[in-house]
Parts: C-alpha cells; sequence; structure tokens
C-alpha cells in the first residue's frame, strides 16, 4: 500500500509566485534556461539549473551544485522562498486549453520506489541520475517533484473537489506559456489525515513522468541512510516530493520521430520494405492518426497513412503491441537500421505540443528525410506495462502541461 505524507514545503512568497515558478529543468539547455532567466533573479532555475550563474564553468562541475544550494539558502534567508511550520498537503491545479489536471503535492517513500510499490515505466541514464542526485544532495532537498499518478478513486477525488470549491486558492496565476497554475493548502489536519489513510488503501502509484528525478531521490535517500546507520526511517530524506494525479486528470500527446535519412534506400525502395508490415495509404493533406496501430508518414511533400497489419506484431503483449514498438520493430530496426532509438543520432524525438507542422518543416528543410506520426498511448497503457514489469519503448510519451517548478521544495532535514 502506498505511502502518501504531508510535509513541511518551503514555498514562494506570494507576491513573487509568478517570477520564482520556471519550466522544468530538463525540458530546455543551458542556453535557453539562461536567457530564460536573464533579468529576473527571482527565477527558481538559478536553483535547478544553477550553472546558468556560473558561465565559464562545466554544467557538472561541484561548483554548480555549491552554486544551487547558496541559491536556494539566500531565497529562504531573503524570503523569497518561505517554509511552512507543519506538516501540510497541498493541491495543485493546472489548466491547459480549458482542460484541467488537479492533484496531491506530498512526500512519497523511498521504500515504495524500491519495493515497485511506485511503479516504473522507463529505463534510467546515469549521467542523469547522477546530476540530480548531487542537485538534491548538496541542496538537501528535493528541488523539483516527481509526477505520479493512480487508478481513479472517489473517496480522493471527492477531497479534491470539496477543498478547490470551498476553499480560496494561495496563488493563481498564468505563466508565459498560457498555464493556469493554482495552488490550496490543505490546513485542516483531519483533511490531511483523510488524505493518508485513502492512500494506505491504493495498491500502485504509477511514475508518469520524472524516472530521473525519482531514482536520484531514492539513491540520495539510500546515501543518508548510510550516513546515519541509526536511522529510524521517518527522517525527510527517506521521502520524496510528488505531484499525485488521478489518472483521468492526465493528457497524453503524441511523440512522434523524425529521421535523417533511408539507410541508403531510395524512396520507392523504402516505401516497398514498408508495405510488408503495414498497409500505406497515400493521403493529400497532414494525416494525424485517428487511433492506435494507424501512423502517418510524411516523405517528399506527401503524407501516408499507415495501418499496421495484424501479423506484425503480437497482439496480447502488453510492449510489443504498442505503436512505438510497432514501428521500432517493423520500420525503424529492418529498414532504416535504428537498432537503439535513444542512441542513435539519426533519429530525432518530437513532442506532439509542436504540432505535426513541425514534422512537415523539418523534413521539408532537408535536415531529416522523413517523418513518422504516432497516435497518443493511453494511461491503461502504462500501467499495464509498468505492471507487467516491462519498461516503455523509448520516448513513448510526452504529458502536458509540465509541472511547474519552485513551487514546492522538500527539505531532506
Amino acid at each position: 500500500m502506498a505511502i502518501v505524507k504531508p510535509f513541511k514545503a518551503i514555498r514562494p512568497n506570494p507576491d513573487l509566485v509568478e517570477k520564482i515558478a520556471s519550466l522544468p529543468y530538463d525540458v530546455m539547455n543551458r542556453e535557453e534556461a539562461a536567457k530564460m532567466a536573464e533579468s529576473n533573479p527571482f527565477s527558481f532555475l538559478h536553483i535547478v539549473r544553477s550553472e546558468i550563474d556560473l558561465p565559464n564553468v562545466n554544467q557538472y562541475d561541484e561548483d554548480v551544485y555549491l552554486k544551487a544550494k547558496e541559491n536556494l539558502d539566500r531565497f529562504q534567508k531573503e524570503g523569497t522562498l518561505v517554509q511552512d511550520e507543519k506538516p501540510l498537503f497541498y493541491i495543485y491545479r493546472q489548466i491547459m486549453d480549458t482542460r484541467e489536471q488537479t492533484g496531491f503535492v506530498a512526500c512519497t517513500s523511498i521504500d515504495d520506489y524500491l519495493n515497485d510499490v511506485i511503479k516504473k515505466h522507463e529505463f534510467t541514464l546515469p549521467k542523469k541520475e547522477i546530476d540530480r542526485i548531487n542537485n538534491f544532495d548538496y541542496c538537501d532537498a528535493n528541488t523539483a517533484p516527481i509526477f505520479l499518478t493512480y487508478r481513479d478513486d472517489e473517496e480522493l477525488q471527492n477531497i479534491l473537489d470539496v477543498w478547490t470549491t470551498s476553499n480560496k486558492p494561495v496563488y493563481d496565476f498564468v505563466s508565459e506559456d498560457g498555464i493556469s497554475h493554482i495552488v490550496w493548502v490543505v490546513s485542516d489536519e483531519s483533511v490531511n489525515e483523510r488524505i493518508s489513510s485513502l492512500f494506505a488503501n491504493i495498491d500502485n502509484l504509477y511514475i508518469a513522468d520524472g524516472h530521473h528525478r525519482s531514482a536520484s531521490s531514492a539513491k540520495v535517500g539510500l546515501k543518508r541512510r548510510e550516513e546515519n546507520p541509526e536511522y529510524k526511517g521517518d527522517e525527510e530524506f527517506n521521502f520524496f516530493m510528488s505531484v499525485i494525479f488521478p489518472e483521468s486528470h492526465l493528457y497524453i500527446m503524441d511523440y512522434n520521430r523524425v529521421v535523417k535519412d533511408l539507410n541508403g534506400k531510395s524512396k520507392e525502395e523504402f516505401l516497398t520494405e514498408v508495405k510488408k508490415s503495414f498497409l500505406l495509404e497515400e493521403v493529400g493533406t497532414v494525416y494525424r492518426p485517428e487511433s492506435k496501430h494507424k501512423y502517418g508518414l510524411y516523405l517528399d511533400n506527401v503524407w501516408y497513412k499507415l495501418t499496421a497489419k495484424e501479423d506484425s506484431y503480437d497482439k496480447n503483449h502488453p510492449v510489443n503491441s504498442l505503436d512505438a514498438a510497432i514501428v521500432q520493430n517493423n520500420l525503424l530496426q529492418p529498414i532504416l537500421g535504428i537498432e537503439d532509438p535513444r542512441k542513435s543520432s539519426r533519429i530525432h524525438f518530437v513532442g506532439g505540443i509542436r504540432g505535426l507542422e513541425e514534422l512537415e518543416s523539418l523534413v521539408d528543410s532537408k535536415e531529416y528525410e522523413v517523418a513518422i506520426a504516432l497516435y497518443p498511448v493511453k494511461m491503461t497503457d502504462i500501467m499495464d506495462v509498468s505492471d507487467s514489469g516491462e519498461t516503455m519503448p523509448a520516448k513513448s510519451t510526452w504529458f502536458e502541461p509540465k509541472l511547474r517548478s519552485g513551487l514546492f521544495v522538500h527539505k531532506l532535514i
């Protein structure tokens, strides 16, 4: 059963929240982060991407993580960020294009992560883990939350509905990308106790986004246990900060592919091979897949509709029946020679937030030769894969909206 508990969040001064809140650390490069934080000394990027304050230093140098701690300490000292006096739950709502997702901000257990109560569906890269391990460890804090989900629960939904309609939010602003961010503090101790008890009846939580952050948080917790062999288990380093949404609230967009070349094949040879595993139909305009096992293919100024042939995949396998796996196993690997899309420099992934026009633009620019549009996966797909102990194919999920950083910080001490 899931351990979900309140915590004493370090939060923005309400007068500064719009300046503090930033996009997640991993959706931009160093130069983009520096530009976003330019002329804004309050941006949380000074903590999660502190290399922007040290332009001549390698972004993984120890000085970068020392700077992150220095900035976090300064933000607190100056009252930019203020810590609550007692452990609380928080409710975080995001609205994008009239769509809402509302969830609980809480702490979850590193033991639940280690024992698979918190389910994963992606591999992690050691280099990316080490970066967040250092950021969390030097800051003595989880500076960014994990994005979790759970199967819908009527009583937890009722708490979300009642609290948000009966209480005034502490933050309510629209970020520069047009997304609304609204936060409530759950100040009633009996409601906090009820939230914890209801989550204790939830069998599993699922990582939607943030596999590197969760792995890093768990490893920092294990490191602290080694450093404190008489730990009792209730210390803050045994937990990491999460935002936990009901599955029905989440919105997953398509995650598409563009490839630089046809692996030495002519257009005709390529399409002939594609027809071995897919039904191929030329269409007159941009084709957006309308269901699973259908794909858009853009090549030489022409859009095609592909439909996977039923004998080209195992419909009973939770991973091999996914569209990203079907494309990898029947097109990218055997035809285009891309063995491992995580490592190949010939393939690029394009989040659905950029639209299918971005695929056209990349191919028309001649930087890439072919684009493949996929139908978005569903939360049930992710949960089925996670429950089976398998992992999703590379770059399968693109969640929107992204969680803002800086609205909550969890101290590990």
